[in-house]
């Protein structure tokens, strides 16, 4: 792995959590994701099912984790599966676990190869009443289109044991994985960190005519470079007018003279990761105009954070910060306030420039399990990510950065990142080596 071991007391008590919310006499099977093909014998490469590491530390593929805390065997009470190894295996593809190593990472003592699962939960499914079962339920983008191992999991064990009971794991998880261990905290720290010295790479290596993914590349080489996983989702290189398209992220547009590019880009290391993004000049020079809605934006992200707090519902601190993007906008001209007066609140004006929320979780997904009809709670990471876009101006600004919620506050894990006008505009203009 490229990443330094987890000590595996987090897993360990992620799973003394789980379990104690599960019903009694029951069993959970989580299950890995599967590795995704694109043509012939290639693949897209491997990203874990985030509920099976969470209870695992497990990173590796075929991989099924079985609790059943009430067993009558001790040794039945947490099992974990993986693929077997051979030296054949070893030839082609590299080391794989052994199950002293997977015990290791786990915690978990009985690990068993994955080709004995079938007879090993026959010894114990009778024994239990129900079960519970993994899949993805993400609130905006579930897998609704595509079979995964989750779903076939699920087909099996209904055709093998019909009348048991079922129930749903991502239920359990959603409440427990927002409010993040002292562990946790660190690892999204060093994704913040990795995050930090990647955009000082980008603002000393930009200038008019670059082509946007150039810019792209930096990010790259130095997240390989400090031992991240991989970006935490396609980054976002968005010069001109492909700033005010929420999503671009075909990154190959030529940086001209005079724009504004708006970056937006995650790391993710250790599976848990970073959510940032930054604007600046590409000549290193900010416009009036554009240091005019710069301003306005981090005006936002500044009292907008202060609202990440303990207690605060989600809805009333959204309803806040578009009350100060609402007053941002009139001061820049973009709205008449006698008309925001009269508006129709179902269809506030603001939406014209500013169309998305500006919170959400933040953790082993990037925009992270849980629900948005909860408070706030200390422990919990969420961005704080305003914005404002103007397409018929070619402006598109967004400033975000990750909040660690804490009884006293919150504490803003990138704020190393430079974000000042002045800060940003004395690095772009320092010489180059």
């Amino acid at each position: 792995m490229r990443y330094e071991q987890i000590n595996n007391s987090l897993f360990i008590e992620n799973r003394k959590r789980f379990t104690a919310k599960m019903q009694p006499n029951s069993i959970a099977i989580l299950t890995s994701n599967d590795v995704k093909h694109n043509n012939a014998d290639d693949v897209m490469g491997f990203a874990q099912n985030n509920d099976l590491f969470y209870l695992s530390g497990i990173d590796q593929e075929e991989t099924i984790l079985v609790l059943y805390p009430d067993a009558y065997k001790k040794e039945n009470r947490a099992i974990l599966f993986i693929k077997e190894t051979s030296e054949l295996i070893k030839i082609w593809d590299g080391e794989k676990l052994t199950q002293e190593k997977a015990t290791e990472i786990s915690g978990i003592s009985r690990v068993i190869w994955n080709k004995d699962f079938e007879n090993v939960l026959q010894a114990m499914a009778f024994e239990a009443d129900a079960f519970y079962l993994g899949h993805n339920e993400h609130y905006k983008r579930a897998t609704s289109n595509q079979q995964t191992q989750q779903d076939r999991m699920i087909q099996w064990c209904k055709e093998k044991y019909p009348l048991h009971t079922y129930y749903r794991a991502a239920k359990i998880t959603r409440d427990l994985r927002p409010v993040k261990s002292t562990i946790e905290h660190e690892l999204t720290q060093k994704a913040a960190d990795i995050s930090v010295q990647s955009f000082s790479r980008i603002l000393k290596a930009c200038k008019p005519g670059k082509n946007e993914y150039e810019l792209e590349a930096e990010l790259t080489y130095n997240l390989v470079k400090s031992g991240a996983s991989h970006h935490a989702f396609q980054p976002i290189v968005a010069s001109g007018k492909n700033a005010c398209a929420l999503h671009y992220n075909t990154n190959d547009s030529v940086c001209k003279d005079g724009e504004m590019i708006l970056l937006d880009f995650g790391v993710c290391y250790a599976n848990y990761n970073s959510d940032t993004t930054r604007c600046f000049p590409v000549n290193g020079k900010f416009s009036e105009r554009q240091a005019a809605v710069y301003t306005s934006v981090l005006h936002c992200l500044k009292e907008g954070s202060k609202l990440l707090k303990a207690g605060i519902l989600p809805a009333d601190y959204e309803k806040n910060m578009a009350s100060l993007v609402e007053a941002e906008l009139i001061k820049l001209n973009l709205l008449n306030a006698d008309e925001v007066a009269n508006q129709d609140p179902e269809k506030p004006l603001y939406k014209q420039y500013f169309m998305h929320g500006t919170a959400h979780y933040l953790g082993l997904d990037v925009h992270d399990v849980g629900l948005y009809s909860r408070p706030f709670e200390a422990g919990m990471i969420l961005t704080c990510e305003p914005g404002i876009y103007i397409a018929e101006e070619g402006i598109g600004c967004r400033l975000e950065d990750d909040y660690l919620i804490t009884e006293n506050g919150n504490i803003n894990l990138t704020a190393k990142m430079p974000i000042e006008i002045k800060d940003i505009e004395a690095l772009m203009n320092t010489k180059k080596n």
